[in-house]
């Protein structure tokens, strides 16, 4: 199977330096990024005309604005599930969208289609958070941004009804849209399939212009099986570091650029070798770690090498760069 994602382009209809955010509840004890951000408890949102009542912090990173999506998704009468055991929120939009995104990783799932936004969803007081432009117009919705008033206006758009005068042409001209990105963006194959009464989205979310690198089905069980060897006994961090090696490696010129390759080659990986790896079997944990990894969350960037210096010494792993310590294992370039 392979993990792609279908590229739209369109007219964006949200400021590009307006952002937004998402928030399902966490447990208090989960972690945040190393990122700081800094709250902004002056900014006011209003939703559909309305002033809308958080009980979660703005929060400002890197000069963006962030907000939690609990009351949003609410407002603009979509759902959201909360996946505790993966750290990921699933919201079902009124337009019948599927959202799902994960803590940290930067891919966002877009019905079922893999898009690589330009920030990653992080935790911060017990929430997740996440840009509101790219929410704004996941949800079918628009946003202005007063940084002189500290007020966000959010308004949902209804999508288009077409008519027998109004049909796929005027309404890909009325908003700046092609006819084959509305096609495209409403999940059909064809123009043909249009008829009078249906509803057209024509709100163009940006990041699907954006497609996330694929994978096989292959390389994320294969790297899942790598992982479950060297560090099923670890925590999450720990499995996802590991992960992150071998992904590193592939980008890497000094190693093979393939998954495979990676772990089959050279003498980092002795379980690729001795059998163990055939007969790995992934627990839930690592399978989770891996596919973060694919989908581009990375705590040891720049890491090509992993080793326990209880059992690995001597002048080439003491001449290493320490980038992270996770469990019995020290990560390095």
């Amino acid at each position: 199977m392979l993990h792609r994602s279908k590229q739209v382009r369109g007219r964006l209809l949200i400021p590009l330096f307006t952002l937004l955010l998402l928030c399902m509840s966490l447990p208090v004890a989960a972690a945040a990024e190393e990122n700081t951000e800094t709250a902004a408890h002056d900014v006011t949102i209003k939703i559909n005309g309305i002033k809308a009542k958080l009980a979660d912090t703005v929060r400002m990173r890197d000069d963006r604005l962030f907000l939690p999506i609990a009351n949003l998704a609410v407002a603009l009468n979509a759902r959201s599930e909360w996946d505790n055991d993966n750290e990921a929120v699933t919201i079902h939009t009124v337009n019948k969208d599927k959202i799902v995104l994960s803590n940290g990783v930067p891919v966002v799932y877009f019905n079922d289609n893999r898009y690589r936004m330009d920030v990653a969803p992080f935790v911060a007081g017990g929430r997740i958070y996440i840009p509101l432009r790219h929410v704004a117009e996941l949800l079918h919705a628009t946003v202005k941004w007063d940084p002189e008033a500290q007020l966000v206006e959010l308004d949902a758009v209804k999508p288009a009804v077409v008519t027998e005068s109004y049909g796929l042409t005027e309404i890909g001209k009325e908003f700046g849209v092609s006819k084959s990105t509305l096609v495209k963006r409403n999940g059909l194959k064809s123009a043909d399939e249009i008829k009078a009464g249906d509803s057209l989205k024509i709100i163009i979310p940006s990041v699907l212009q954006n497609e996330a690198e694929p994978y096989t089905e292959k390389d994320y069980m294969l790297l899942a099986k790598l992982t479950q060897v060297e560090s099923g006994y670890e925590t999450y961090e720990g499995q996802l570091a590991v992960a992150n090696v071998v992904l590193n490696r592939v980008k890497d010129s000094r190693f093979p650029n393939t998954i495979r390759d990676v772990i089959y080659s050279g003498k980092q990986f002795p379980v690729a070798h001795n059998g163990l790896l055939d007969k790995s079997v992934p627990n839930a944990s690592v399978l989770r770690a891996a596919k973060d990894a694919l989908n581009g969350k990375n705590n040891v960037k720049d890491a090509v090498y992993f080793y326990d210096p209880s059992v690995s010494s001597g002048p080439f792993w003491s001449g290493l760069d320490t980038i992270a310590t996770f469990g019995t294992h020290r990560f390095a370039k």
